[in-house]
This record gives structure tokens, C-alpha cells and sequence, in this order.
């Protein structure tokens, strides 16, 4: 299996089509990039997309394959940085943070900047919870981190990028998936599965939208992790609340439905200890708009 298949494969998943992939994004004959697509499943030794007149659909097997495809590339992408600089040993070092997903949103504009700011900077990549990206930060163990405005966290510096929208997480043949949004008030019946233990600002944001729209959520279930979450949503029947960027993690189980109504949102922030002396940390959190404009699609100012 080579690399280039992988980054085929994700650019066709994402257009939804072989012949746009190939003409828009790859520059390539589409015969090639099919007999390409094939190879790849025969290699998987699974069915990845199913091929219609219209275009392709990735089946349940594409999606799993999908997003272990994309966390690779960004690990590959940072495990090649890591590997240029070792040509030249004690350089500086730069410790960058995620909530888990978030990366795929984020990590290749970030890495843009950092390389401009510093060509031969060590940069680690991190994932966790944004309670544990706190810690990590008043702790010394990173630069900087994208994750949520956590209480009780002295010493650290908060710049807001994007304001999320949170959206509903329903099994896929749940009588509420076929609608195009989903009404508050059709949720307060259903189980609903708490994500609190790894997300605290984000069940503030949910309990304080309850309490606006007037409805009570029947917590039945308690997840550890996001990916946790969906799969109690797929195997019970619930439904959970989640910001908007987990579309791009859903199982195949799973779909995401927005919220009729003015939808509760969430705040992205950017953190970082106020006492790190980094030079570099200092130019990156300067150019924090233009990381915003070139990780969001169709963002031209942050949005405030």
C-alpha cells in the first residue's frame, strides 16, 4: 500500500466523486485514479465505496477506513518533521495540543505557520480531552493547545477562534434521523448519553440550553471518550449533543442532525501559559486570524 493511495482515497471521499477528485484535486486521469481505488480495496481486502451513475458513497467499511486514514496522515505528516529535523540535532522543540478530532480541522495550517515562524523546529503532537489539555498546559508539558475554556486553570491565556455550533448525534435509522433538523422539544423524551466526565464546559453549554428551550434531559448513559459517546448513541437508541467538528469523526452508525432553532454553541480557544517565555509561541498566537482563515472553510474573518 503506498502513501499517495491513501491521500486518493480521502480526497475522493471527501468529494463524493472519482471524476471530481481526480480533475479538481489529484490532476489526474480518472481511469487511473479508479484502477487505483481498486487496488486499494483489494489490498484493505474490503469494499470501501460503493460506485453510482451520480457519483461514489463509502460504505461502513469506507468510513472506519476513512478516519483511521486520516489520523495517519496527520501522524505521518508530523512523524516526516520530526524525521527531516533529526538531520540536525538540538533544535528547539514545540509541543502543540488537540481535542481529539480536532486536528484533522487544524493541525496542517498550524504546522504552516510553525515552519514559516521556524523551519527547523521539533514539533509533538498531542491529543486529549480539553480538561487534560489544561493540565498539560499549567503543568509545562505544552506550547500551546486547541481546546476549551476550562475553570480553575491559573496562569493561562485563552484567545477565542471559532464559535461552534453543537448539533444532535442520532442512530442512523432513528425516527428522528430522517428529518433535516431536529426540534428540542422531540428530545426530551429520549435517552439522553452524557459525554460530562471528559467535557465539562461542554455540559455546561448543554444544560444551559435545556434549561432555555424548557426541556429535561433523561441522562441514561455516561461516556469516557467522544468516539465512546456514539458508539452508546448507536448501540442503545440514545442521542447525545456534540459540536458541529465531529462530523468529521462519526462511526457509520451514527448521523448528525442540526438543531432547530437558535442552536447552542461552544467556544474553540486557543490556550497557552502566560509565563511560557517561547519566542516562537508568541509569533504563533499573533497569527492566530490567519490560522482561523485557512482551517475553516469559507472563513474569511474569525469569527468574534
Amino acid at each position: 500500500m503506498e502513501l499517495r493511495h491513501l491521500h486518493f482515497f480521502v480526497a475522493v471521499a471527501e468529494e463524493g466523486s472519482l471524476s471530481s477528485a481526480a480533475e479538481r484535486r489529484l490532476h489526474t486521469a480518472q481511469p487511473s485514479l479508479s484502477r487505483q481505488m481498486r487496488d486499494l480495496e483489494a489490498e484493505v481486502g474490503a469494499r470501501l465505496m460503493e460506485r453510482h451513475a451520480r457519483g461514489v458513497e463509502l460504505t461502513p467499511a469506507g468510513y472506519v477506513f476513512l478516519d483511521h486514514v486520516r489520523l495517519a496522515l496527520a501522524q505521518i505528516e508530523v512523524a516526516c518533521e520530526a524525521a527531516r529535523r533529526c538531520e540536525v540535532p538540538r533544535k528547539q522543540g514545540f509541543v502543540i495540543g488537540f481535542l481529539l478530532g480536532q486536528e484533522a480541522v487544524w493541525l496542517r495550517e498550524a504546522l504552516r505557520i510553525l515552519r514559516e515562524e521556524e523551519c527547523d523546529v521539533e514539533i509533538t503532537l498531542v491529543t486529549k480531552s480539553s480538561p487534560e489539555l489544561a493540565n498539560a498546559l499549567m503543568r509545562g508539558e505544552l506550547d500551546v493547545a486547541l481546546l476549551r475554556h476550562e475553570a480553575l486553570t491559573a496562569g493561562l491565556v485563552f484567545k477565542r477562534l471559532v464559535e461552534e455550533p453543537l448539533v444532535v448525534i442520532l442512530p442512523k435509522h432513528h425516527r428522528l434521523a430522517a428529518r433535516k433538523s431536529v426540534r428540542p422539544q422531540d428530545l426530551g423524551g429520549e435517552a439522553f448519553v452524557s459525554t460530562a466526565r471528559i467535557a465539562p464546559v461542554l455540559k455546561g453549554v448543554i444544560d444551559a440550553y435545556a434549561a432555555e428551550v424548557g426541556i429535561t434531559l433523561r441522562q441514561t448513559y455516561d461516556a469516557e471518550t467522544l468516539s465512546g459517546g456514539m458508539s452508546l448513541v448507536a448501540s442503545t437508541g440514545g442521542f447525545t449533543l456534540l459540536p458541529q467538528y465531529v462530523r468529521n469523526a462519526l462511526i457509520p452508525t451514527v448521523v448528525a442532525r442540526p438543531l432547530s432553532g437558535t442552536a447552542p454553541t461552544i467556544d474553540l480557544m486557543m490556550g497557552y501559559a502566560k509565563t511560557n517565555p517561547s519566542p516562537l509561541l508568541q509569533r504563533f498566537v499573533a497569527r492566530a486570524d490567519e490560522l482561523i482563515t485557512g482551517s475553516v472553510p469559507g472563513t474569511d474573518t474569525p469569527s468574534r
